[in-house]
């Protein structure tokens, strides 16, 4: 049995998607940020960085999305990730930057405490942030494939990442019609069933 611990306003829902994608049973456990759960004692004994996602797994608890990613492709669903290794290092590359470039900008306009003291600070890199995120979707929709994936003509691990991420430029009022090839994406994902079951779960904002 798989448990997933999550919140539908982060990155978690990705590990709901590719769950559902590849047909597993798991157990969702919310994790509610306005009851500071994801700082309880009970939480940090699973999770000590006091995020999420959390997939417990027979084997253990794993922590961050891409390392669960891999594990549910190697164990469960290893059609997920391209056969070619150059295209499987492609992929990765995008979950790199997904993780260490995109989120980060995202990050920098609700979370300025993390980086800053200052509350000025942290006004200055929230108005930043929609400018640096806009830069790095304008990366991503001229150097993916969206053929019609992000790396070729089937889905792998990236392309759930890349959905929820790209949804996250609603919420700083980024307009997706500018990018054609990541609005296109997002109408793809949004049919899929894996994606549906997962926002009918309650897993998706």
């Amino acid at each position: 049995m798989l448990t997933l611990h999550y919140n539908p306003l982060t990155v978690a829902p990705v590990i709901a998607i590719v769950l559902e994608e590849l047909e597993l049973d798991y157990t969702p456990v919310l994790v509610d940020f306005r009851l500071l759960a994801q700082v309880s004692p009970a939480y940090l004994a699973l999770n000590p960085k006091g995020r999420v996602p959390t997939l417990e797994t027979p084997d253990g608890v794993l922590t961050e999305t891409g390392a669960i990613l891999d594990w549910l492709a190697a164990v469960h669903g290893p059609h997920l990730i391209p056969d070619d290794p150059f295209q499987a290092a492609r992929m990765r590359e995008t979950m790199y930057y997904l993780a260490s470039t995109l989120h980060v900008n995202y990050a920098h306009a609700l979370r300025g405490a993390r980086w800053a003291d200052l509350e000025t600070s942290w006004a200055d890199m929230a108005a930043k942030a929609p400018h640096t995120m806009a830069a790095s979707l304008a990366y991503l929709e001229g150097h993916l494939d969206f053929a019609p994936f992000a790396i070729g003509s089937a889905m792998t691990l990236a392309d759930p990442w890349l959905f929820v991420l790209t949804g996250f430029a609603t919420r700083l009022n980024i307009d997706l019609a500018q990018f054609p090839n990541l609005s296109a994406h997002q109408v793809m994902m949004h049919d899929r069933y894996a994606v549906r079951a997962a926002r009918n779960k309650g897993m998706l904002a």
